[in-house]
């Protein structure tokens, strides 16, 4: 069961100060829209949440050789995600030393160096200082040496994802994925070999929302059969029985699961139809040899029982606080930075199996694309939705709650059609924000 007492508050529609009342009395649980669109909260988000939370950086199949590199930015900060010539993995701010302009100006790329076009400061693939032209105007007191470019202070990884975390006495990595890493494994058997890689293309947007929204959107079934009605069309005419159970606004009848620590998941059997499930008809008779060879894999491996978890359920996993993992018909994994409160920077990749052959390759694609793309049959639905509520939002002192009591009734697990996994991540929020201890 999700829901346990952490806050207790009237919800009658007064407003006392708190943004997230939660009433276990009267099974009520609500947000109040201020959150969605007051600068001060955004700033106070970036300070509480994205300088204390472990930040996705980037997966380690973006950066496989010695002198690979990317530029993200990680809780605003402009960040060069890199192996140094010696192998190892480095994040460092992408901030020159002396007069602090960006160095890397390419997005990725193999090199031997970092350059600053400004005054001509060079660096080595590790963030040492390698070059500071007529540095010998400098006093003889001038630390040359310690002029490198500077680390984040905390860079880990789990199966290869790799997050930073700005505070340098915040919990391991392994301690605060809690759960999540059960999932993250789930995605991680697909591969034989245990390896995972980020597929060569990427997906950009803007999405002009607050980034909660999104993360609420990903975990949320509810809006499902009527957001996207034209993808379950497409599903029905592919021979995918979506038509909802007795009972059930869904076909079969999948949970929302809390992780810990503000991570969620939805956890579904399969309808979707996906490289390793039951559901050929999507894929086509040409690939059911390919499918059953796949799937027999898993089982030799795995396990009938783990093969069937892999193969059969699919989920949309949420780590808090930014990084969404689609476990679905193909595997996305989506990472969100706010830039206001109403708009945020999206981007999206696809992830798969080392060994996969060239056709399974392109039906992971073809489902990336068609589904989870910004052209896709989900997420043009899902950005009108959260743009749309956005723009509702600017009536939020007339209208000035959003209710997520969905399921607060249910003694049971929570049905992913509930809303018992959203408001594992409002609880979190709320206490990092409010400076409760976790």
């Amino acid at each position: 069961m999700l829901d346990k007492p952490t806050q207790n508050g009237r919800s009658n529609g007064s407003y006392d100060g708190k943004l997230v009342v939660e009433d276990l009395e009267n099974l009520t649980f609500q947000v109040h829209r201020k959150v969605f669109v007051e600068p001060d909260i955004l700033e106070q988000e970036n300070r509480a949440i994205f300088d204390k939370c472990w930040i996705y950086v980037g997966h380690a199949s973006e950066i496989r050789n010695p002198g690979d590199f990317r530029t993200r930015h990680v809780a605003g900060r402009p960040v060069i995600f890199c192996r140094d010539r010696q192998g190892n993995v480095r994040a460092l701010f992408n901030v020159c030393r002396h007069r602090g302009a960006v160095v890397c100006r390419e997005r990725e790329g193999n090199t031997r160096q970092f350059y600053c076009i400004y005054h001509g400061w060079s660096y080595n693939t590790d963030g040492s200082i390698k070059g500071i032209p007529g540095d010998d105007a400098y006093p003889p007191n001038f630390n040359k040496k310690g002029m490198g470019l500077v680390p984040v202070p905390r860079l880990e990884h789990y199966k290869d994802f790799y997050f930073a975390n700005l505070d340098p006495d915040a919990p391991d990595l392994h301690t605060y994925l809690a759960g999540a890493k059960d999932y993250i494994d789930l995605v991680v058997d697909q591969s034989p070999s245990g390896r995972m890689e980020i597929i060569s293309g990427v997906q950009e947007y803007d999405m002009k929302a607050n980034w909660k929204l999104l993360v609420e959107n990903s975990v949320d079934d509810y809006h499902l059969v009527s957001t996207h009605a034209t993808w379950l069309n497409y599903m029905r005419n592919s021979g995918v029985n979506v038509t909802p159970a007795k009972g059930h606004m869904l076909p079969t009848k999948g949970f929302g699961k809390d992780l810990g620590n503000g991570h969620l998941t939805t956890d579904n059997p399969n309808y979707r139809g996906r490289p390793v499930a039951r559901w050929i008809s999507v894929y086509g008779e040409d690939a059911k040899a390919d499918i059953d060879a796949i799937r027999n894999e898993l089982v030799e491996r795995l396990g009938e029982a783990r093969a069937a978890r892999v193969a059969d359920t699919n989920r949309n996993l949420c780590i808090f606080p930014n990084l969404v993992i689609n476990d679905g018909s193909s595997v996305t994994v989506r990472n969100f930075t706010p830039v206001a409160p109403n708009l945020m920077k999206v981007t999206a990749w696809a992830l798969g199996p080392v060994e996969e052959t060239e056709a399974q390759r392109a039906r992971r694609l073809h489902a990336f694309l068609t589904f989870y793309g910004p052209g896709g049959f989900a997420t043009p639905d899902d950005v009108a939705a959260l743009e749309l509520a956005q723009q509702g939002y600017a009536a939020w002192r007339e209208v000035p709650w959003t209710d997520l009591s969905r399921g607060m009734g249910n003694s049971q697990e929570q049905l992913a059609t509930d809303e018992g996994h959203l408001r594992v991540f409002w609880r979190k929020w709320d206490s990092m924000m409010s400076g409760a201890p976790a």
